[in-house]
């Protein structure tokens, strides 16, 4: 028993210490948080100093940090206002325009307009059926109607799906 109490009194003792240290260490370094009073005399130079500005840095630090954001952010501003007004081009496909045309330049700048093949969509029938039945099977499997019916439905969704298939297949 005499030991444990000895032990206690040993870690009691450390920390008290500790505790001292850093409250010595705190009066000497003053509080980061709380502004320094005036009333007290100053207090002596702490033991870590900032080493000395150069002058490169000198300038970089002459301005506040928002300013630099300030800056940042009209900057990016600017690049988008000059994005959206400059003209869009389709990357300069255009050839070159000369002033002088020989007979063949000639026989060339004449567009022949054809008509472009007009392409008819079709879909099939199958196809169609087995889009409906897949939105009617999500459906009833967002809401969580796992019943027979959604059995049926996926059956027949599978069916109307492989013959639309075959048919779309050439």
């Amino acid at each position: 028993m005499a030991t444990d109490r000895d032990e206690q009194l040993r870690q009691q003792r450390e920390l008290e210490e500790i505790r001292r240290s850093f409250a010595e260490m705190g009066a000497r370094m003053g509080s980061m948080f709380e502004p320094p009073d005036v009333d007290e005399p100053e207090r002596t130079r702490p033991a870590i100093s900032a080493p000395p500005a150069t002058p490169a840095s000198a300038g970089l630090q002459g301005r506040p940090r928002w300013w630099w954001a300030a800056a940042l952010v009209l900057l990016f501003v600017a690049g988008t206002a000059f994005g959206y007004i400059l003209p869009k081009g389709d990357g300069g496909s255009d050839p070159p325009s000369s002033g002088a045309t020989t007979p063949t330049t000639q026989a060339q700048a004449t567009p022949t307009t054809r008509p472009k093949p007009r392409t008819v969509v079709s879909v099939p029938d199958d196809c169609l059926e087995a889009a409906q039945l897949a939105d009617e099977v999500i459906s009833r499997l967002n809401r969580n109607n796992r019943d027979n019916r959604l059995a049926e439905m996926l059956r027949d969704y599978t069916i109307a799906s492989q013959a639309c298939r075959r048919e779309a297949s050439p």
